[in-house]
């Protein structure tokens, strides 16, 4: 296994997290790795160390988790992952500070830019400079492990992820669709996904 995927974090806080969804456990980590400090809130509900929990890794999306942003599905899968997690009575949410699949919030903003002038989401992260996605699933493939958890079912559309958690030691043994209806103004960054990312989604 790559040093990559050691358990080089530590969990900063731990506690209580009340949501409309029921009560979690909020514990904060952080991972030093190549000079910068990756952080990561994992949200847990219920037993979780028994059994194949269910897990949704999310990336940070601030314009669509906090304002509601209609260009994304971001925070409609969060909320679809969450109502799941407490529906089943247990489960993980790995919340990642990642945002815009890894570019950073200032960059995200440039991008849309390029967008409204007509470049798909991947055209724009490369005109920027930037791979179209630069994510890696290091630190929440750790906080699994470090909780000794090496199966899970896990909520995405991406399987990419499921080939990044793999190649970490975690074992995807199911995967759960998180397809929420489209906004109208998300149909095209959503076709990008699908058809130049490679996401399974049945809604465009």
């Amino acid at each position: 296994m790559s040093d990559d995927y050691s358990l080089s974090i530590r969990c900063v806080a731990n506690t209580c997290l009340p949501t409309k969804w029921g009560k979690f456990r909020a514990l904060g980590f952080e991972r030093r790795a190549d000079c910068k400090l990756e952080t990561a809130v994992a949200l847990i509900m219920g037993d979780v160390m028994s059994g194949t929990p269910l897990v949704r890794i999310h990336s940070e999306c601030l314009t669509g988790d906090v304002f509601g942003s209609q260009r994304c599905d971001c925070g409609q899968q969060l909320n679809w992952a969450m109502q799941a997690i407490a529906k089943e009575g247990s489960g993980i949410v790995i919340y990642e500070r990642q945002e815009g699949r890894g570019i950073g919030l200032m960059a995200k903003l440039k991008a849309y830019e390029l967008q409204d002038q007509g470049f798909d989401t991947v055209e724009a992260n490369e005109r920027l400079g930037y791979d179209a996605d630069l994510r890696d699933f290091v630190l929440p493939a750790n906080v699994l492990r470090l909780f000794g958890i090496t199966q899970i079912r896990l909520i995405t559309n991406n399987p990419q992820k499921i080939e990044a958690l793999e190649g970490a030691g975690i074992k995807v043994v199911q995967r759960w669709n998180c397809d929420v209806d489209p906004s109208p103004d998300a149909i095209s960054y959503l076709l990008t996904k699908k058809t130049r990312m490679g996401h399974i989604l049945s809604s465009v």
